[in-house]
């Protein structure tokens, strides 16, 4: 890309890492000697006793956004943030899936992002809507990696029913049932037998979680129709997840629909590792070593549990 006139950058940190804190403050400084003005999370500026300045909301119009932390981190940023923002993770942890770089590669990457040698990959988010049976207010949500249907650790096997479009696909019983994006093809969907998917693939994986029946398999299906799924089960604990962050609990009746969203998150790549590098470094895929550092801090980031 030619270069661009980056006049104000977010910094997010791990909230409650000083690695991070303290990564984010120099980073600020580092910015500041440029004539570009940083903003820091709340979080950060408290930590540090700085008050007086405005913090960052992704809400706020900026040219760049860089987290630092891992992917928990991230997708917590990812899922709030303006579509047309770029964001660049930056891996402070142990594996980092999403997170494009490491801490020791940040000022370099820097560097070539103000020239102008980055590109954007663009990233699908799935709008969530639940519905309850008794009518209450319908409540949205949004997420980067899945939505999870699952039972408690005490409840007994579920009921549900899949719809996918106009179409109706099962009536199963199972300990619950992920639906993922293809980012998020390599978390929790993969713990539990999904594919992994290229993360540009216009399409959703359902994958049922211990299914009673042996036939019911994970299912890739277009992400232009709308899924639903609709709880049958009387009294039991079940519950619905965001990314491994948020969550409700779910009653008989309620239902779960799925679109892909009309936002998309525009990651920053600075380096040549491609989606299959990372398969190979980070999950071993192949049997290959581990090459990649940084990011596992929560939300079941990009890599599985």
């Amino acid at each position: 890309m030619s270069p661009l006139p980056f006049r104000r950058v977010g910094i997010v940190a791990k909230v409650g890492s000083r690695d991070a804190a303290h990564t984010a403050h120099e980073l600020a400084e580092w910015l500041r000697r440029r004539a570009i003005e940083p903003a820091l999370d709340e979080a950060t500026l408290r930590a540090n006793g700085r008050h007086g300045e405005s913090p960052f909301r992704s809400a706020d119009p900026c040219d760049l956004v860089v987290v630092l932390g891992g992917d928990g981190t991230l997708l917590s940023v990812a899922r709030s943030l303006a579509s047309a923002t770029p964001l660049l993770g930056v891996n402070l942890g142990t594996l980092g899936f999403l997170t494009e770089i490491n801490r020791g590669e940040l000022y370099t990457a820097m560097v070539r992002i103000l020239e102008g040698g980055f590109n954007l990959e663009e990233r699908a988010l799935f709008d969530v809507e639940l519905e309850r049976a008794g009518g209450g207010p319908l409540a949205r949500y949004r997420v980067l990696n899945d939505a999870v249907i699952t039972k408690s650790a005490l409840a007994r096997i579920i009921e549900l029913t899949l719809r996918v479009g106009d179409d109706l696909i099962a009536r199963f019983r199972a300990d619950g049932l992920i639906i993922s994006t293809p980012t998020g093809s390599t978390a929790y969907n993969l713990s539990a037998g999904g594919p992994i998917l290229n993360p540009l693939l216009p399409v959703a994986v359902l994958t049922p979680i211990c299914p009673h029946a042996l036939a019911m398999r994970p299912l890739v299906v277009p992400d232009r129709g709308p899924i639903v799924v609709r709880l049958e089960t009387q009294r039991e604990e079940v519950f619905l997840t965001l990314d491994g962050q948020e969550g409700t609990s779910l009653g008989a009746g309620d239902g779960v629909r799925v679109t892909r969203s009309a936002a998309s998150v525009q990651l920053v790549r600075v380096g040549s590792r491609s989606f299959y590098d990372n398969l190979r470094g980070k999950l071993r895929w192949g049997g290959l070593a581990g090459t990649g550092e940084g990011g596992g801090d929560g939300g079941r980031g990009g890599a599985p549990e």
